[in-house]
């Protein structure tokens, strides 16, 4: 389906096709119908389905910019994904007289104030930030918000915000639509459907294809003390237009930045215990493509839209599927290709066998392929020489990376 079939405003069509927007995307063609009918929505899709616009597009619709007031509500559970998200809205409305607008901690609230005191129609809110101002019963009104969001609604409960959630739409006691989306659906997130959806419609799309199917999953087995020459020669023999290298922590992101910075030129690294106005110069210079290979912690890793990515890198090895799923989303978004290169040592080759089963994955190897047949639960170690098969002799470096497709775990 095209958005020219869709009964939308000739502004925001208008203003869709300026954004090289023409066909849907399959969850943007299953949730516009009850969003725009006001149903309540729970919707799952894999990371890069084109969530962002399957909500901000139909809320754009539905405002009306005659009535001064807050009309939609986005919770977003990070600063990053709420700059991106009111990015995006605005991209949308630019031809109408809509108002998106985005609050979070690390900025003046003042300043925040003004703005909202001002006029805005579409308020983008990180959980924290939102009720800093509620605790200020003159600062912000939401008598009038008729859409409620939750984006990334399983990251915002792994991170603690359970309970600012309940608060923030215990104080929404009007009627309203309440939408959530989120790439996974932990347990925990029952009880808040429970409480806050009525009779929701439910889209569960890709459930058994977590990952993009645009995106090649790549692996290379290495022992923990050559990880960083498998990187570097990686880095060096691949032809990459861009790369996030996430590592797990900022002790050995730092070390990492320390490694490649005299190597290669144009490299960043973004963690989350830099000042907001330095993770946004950052970020917005990496879209600039000023920063070819950027390091980063896995704030990195949920959310952000960064199309022109080609590689995602796991240095160290995800703490967690979800955390795999999230980080290689980076890239291969929206039908567009993409190359996730993770590095396995010794200790991981259980948790891989597992991920690569769930998520039906065909993974493409480099250098030395583990069997993975002989893994068990309780053995995690190469035991022999027959642990790992061999290359034949009359395969070349560079073709080695072809070599490995393993289709039976």
């Amino acid at each position: 389906m095209k958005f020219s079939d869709l009964e939308l405003k000739p502004e925001i069509l208008k203003a869709l096709g300026e954004m090289g927007y023409e066909d849907l995307t399959p969850i943007q063609e299953k949730t516009f119908s009850p969003i725009l009918s006001g149903r309540d929505l729970l919707a799952r899709a894999e990371t890069g389905s084109g969530k962002t616009a399957a909500c901000g597009i139909p809320l754009v619709q539905m405002i009306n910019p005659s009535v001064n007031a807050i009309q939609a509500l986005i919770l977003v559970p990070t600063r990053e994904l709420a700059l991106q998200y009111v990015e995006e809205i605005d991209k949308i409305s630019k031809r109408t007289d809509v108002a998106p607008f985005a609050i979070f901690g690390g900025f003046s609230m003042e300043i925040q104030k003004a703005k909202l005191r001002d006029r805005v129609h579409i308020l983008v809110a990180t959980p924290g930030r939102l009720i800093d101002f509620l605790s200020h019963t003159t600062s912000i009104d939401l008598s009038c918000v008729r859409t409620l969001v939750l984006d990334e609604a399983d990251e915002m409960l792994k991170m603690g915000f359970i309970e600012d959630i309940d608060f923030i739409l215990s104080c929404l006691i009007h009627e309203h639509q309440t939408l959530f989306f989120a790439a996974t659906m932990p347990d925990e997130i029952d009880r808040l459907i429970r409480l806050y959806l009525k009779e929701p419609v439910r889209m569960e799309l890709n459930k058994k294809q977590l990952a993009p199917p645009s995106l090649i999953h790549h692996f290379q087995y290495t022992g923990a003390r050559g990880r960083l020459n498998a990187l570097i020669e990686y880095l060096k023999r691949e032809t990459i237009s861009q790369a996030i290298i996430f590592c797990n922590s900022r002790h050995h992101g730092e070390k990492l930045m320390r490694e490649l910075e005299g190597k290669f030129k144009s490299i960043g690294y973004i963690h989350g215990g830099l000042e907001q106005s330095r993770r946004t110069s950052i970020f917005e210079r990496f879209r600039r493509k000023e920063i070819t290979f950027m390091v980063a912690t896995d704030i990195a890793g949920r959310g952000l839209d960064f199309s022109h990515v080609s590689h995602v890198i796991n240095y160290d090895y995800p703490r967690g599927l979800e955390s795999y799923t999230h980080r290689t989303g980076r890239t291969g978004r929206m039908g567009r290709s993409g190359i996730a290169m993770t590095f396995v040592t010794d200790q991981e080759l259980r948790v891989l066998k597992s991920l690569l089963k769930m998520n039906r994955i065909d993974p493409v190897w480099h250098g030395n392929i583990p069997n993975l047949q002989a893994i068990t639960k309780h053995n995690g170690k190469r035991d022999d020489r027959k642990y790992f098969k061999k290359l034949p002799r009359n395969v070349s470096r560079d073709e080695s990376y072809l070599m490995g497709s393993m289709r039976s775990l």
